[in-house]
């Protein structure tokens, strides 16, 4: 099966058809190059999809990431980010090993090609040429017999007529004569050519022609092994990767089955737990017998206006129960002077500590927490200490490395002067040793705190105990201690308090009389410089630009106490308004 005997005549359409060829290899090249710029596509994609999923660095969304589900989605976008840079190899493949190598055998191609073709033009204009003397030399000879049996026969007529001279008939004679020779060296010519043509056309026809469609035939069939084998080149690009891209989903599967549902809710106790424990059964009241009981001075003999007395003892504790209670006071209440329970109360300063830790926890809403940690849950707090203690350590560890190694360094330079001055390590060493002292009084002074801590925390076996409304006798040095074991308004917690206050009087009633205890003097004024949304309990919301009174100027804790009226009061962060002081104003009381 050869194209040079098969298709001897078509070479017009054999042109046509490799022209075909190279056309059809250059669309597969062009495919190609977009299934490359695809993949690209598909993996910077994918590689946005991780990168907007992954958490911030130092931000609280990264701290999420410590729950075996997040983990596990963690472990998803980085295999997934692993999956974009196999689609990167592919395309990487495809483009050397099938566009390149095809561009520029697509090139060599189209050079072999012209040349097969300019060599079967010029055979192919070489037999046109013999055709063309072939057929000269055929209309010569044909005419050279037409003019010979015309000279002949003018000869016989000249011959025949008895009134032509011998002359006449003698130059007729030799005409023909001549005619008849030409037309003898023309038949030779003719013949010569003849044979020659034929000869030239079986060589084209059975030598030239099939040599040079047999090399045209070859190229087409190595194009044709060519396009097949990058086909299959670019299935085994694909098939490459896939034991990689097999492993990210295997990677995937087993971060999916590590997620712990046990695990996760552990951790959530862990993350939340305050330490406290519930409150105890209520004892019960027996108010049929004759009890003695004492009023605050400042209660309510009539809450609702139907001359009806309510007592008010037997409540719960505010201080308790703050993380499930808040009190809503009517802005109409009556206002009634304090007692003299109430100027004792004053004297131990519960309440004044109350403030303190309300306007403290206020103050970590806006990122300035205490150092010890004691705005949080005594769990909490005690594992931020644990914490600290553990970092001071590893900051002590390192800077006793760096000082083993300059001790290290001093002794060779010693050794050995010529490497270096062992007296130019004398000030790191030195300031190393300052500041591993430092550390390790940080270290004392959070391990106190924590010993402090983990002290108080209550035992597991304890019966909790709640709080009544009353308040049990204890010593004086208890009453001027902070009240423990209380949540702020705004969720902060204050140590926990072993034992209540000295005095019997009903803590409900008593909060309420001091809210609603003669407002202070004003101080000065003050203008808002920024919005402030007070959402807190005991702050107060104020816009931009507004005029008020200032009744306590900020203590050093970042708050300022203002009035919008007499009923509108409370804090407000010191940066968010100017304050303008009355030089002649007394000094207010205040609670700080």
């Amino acid at each position: 099966m050869s194209w040079g005997t098969e298709l001897w005549d078509q070479f017009d359409n054999l042109e046509k058809h490799t022209q075909w060829g190279i056309d059809v290899l250059e669309k597969y090249i062009k495919f190609v190059k977009e299934r490359t710029e695809i993949e690209l596509s598909y993996a910077k994609q994918l590689r946005n999809l991780s990168k907007k999923y992954q958490p911030k660095k130092n931000s609280k969304e990264e701290e999420e990431y410590r729950y075996t589900s997040t983990r596990a989605f963690l472990a998803t976008l980085n295999e997934m980010n692993d999956y974009a840079g196999q689609h990167e190899v592919i395309s990487e493949n495809m483009t050397s090993l099938i566009t390149g190598e095809l561009t520029r055998y697509v090139q060599e191609l189209k050079q072999e090609r012209k040349s097969h073709f300019h060599d079967g033009r010029k055979a192919q204009q070489h037999i046109e040429t013999c055709w063309k003397q072939l057929e000269a030399s055929k209309r010569r000879f044909e005419r050279d017999c037409k003019e010979a049996d015309r000279a002949q026969q003018y000869f016989e007529k000249m011959d025949a007529d008895i009134n032509v001279t011998k002359a006449d008939v003698e130059k007729a004679r030799q005409q023909a004569q001549l005619r008849h020779q030409m037309a003898e060296d023309s038949k030779a010519e003719y013949s010569s050519t003849l044979q020659k043509f034929n000869s030239e056309q079986h060589e084209h026809y059975y030598t030239h022609i099939p040599n040079i469609f047999q090399k045209i035939q070859e190229m087409e069939e190595r194009r044709i092994v060519r396009i097949g084998e990058s086909m299959k080149t670019f299935a085994e690009v694909d098939r490459q990767v896939i034991p990689i891209i097999g492993k990210c989903l295997d990677e995937i599967t087993k971060a999916a089955e590590s997620v712990d549902h046990k695990n996760d809710s552990q951790m959530v106790i862990e993350a939340f737990k305050s330490g406290f424990e519930p409150p105890g059964d209520i004892e019960f009241e027996d108010f049929t017998q004759p009890m003695k009981r004492t009023v605050s001075e400042s209660s309510l003999s009539n809450s609702r206006g139907d001359g009806k007395s309510e007592p008010k003892f037997g409540g719960k504790s505010k201080g308790k129960l703050w993380p499930f209670i808040k009190k809503n006071k009517s802005p109409k209440q009556q206002k009634e002077p304090l007692s003299h329970r109430f100027n004792e109360f004053m004297t131990s300063k519960p309440k004044i500590h109350c403030f303190r830790s309300l306007k403290r926890g206020l103050s970590l809403k806006l990122g300035a927490g205490p150092e010890d940690f004691s705005n949080l849950p005594p769990e909490q707090r005690r594992k931020k200490l644990q914490q600290k203690v553990d970092e001071l350590n590893r900051d002590i560890q390192k800077e006793l490395d760096q000082r083993d190694a300059l001790t290290k360094m001093k002794d060779v330079y010693i050794k050995n002067p010529q490497m270096g001055d062992a007296a130019s390590v004398d000030h790191r060493l030195s300031e190393l040793a300052q500041n591993i002292e430092k550390l390790r009084l940080e270290v004392q002074k959070f391990e106190g705190w924590l010993a402090e801590v983990e002290g108080r925390l209550p035992a597991r076996n304890e019966q909790p105990r709640r709080q009544s409304g009353m308040y049990e006798p204890q010593n004086p040095s208890a009453v001027n201690s902070c009240a423990q074991d209380r949540e702020s308004p705004d969720g902060s917690y204050t140590e926990e308090q072993s034992q209540e206050t000295e005095m019997k009087v009903p803590a409900t009633d008593f909060d309420d009389e001091f809210d609603d205890e003669e407002p202070l003097p004003t101080i000065g004024t003050c203008k808002a410089l920024y919005t402030f949304e007070g959402q807190n309990e005991g702050t107060i919301s104020v816009a931009e630009g507004e005029m008020l009174y200032v009744i306590e100027e900020d203590k050093g804790d970042g708050w300022t106490r203002i009035r919008r009226n007499e009923d509108e009061e409370g804090y407000v962060p010191t940066s968010y308004v100017e304050v303008y002081l009355d030089k002649n104003a007394k000094g207010a009381m205040t609670y700080i």
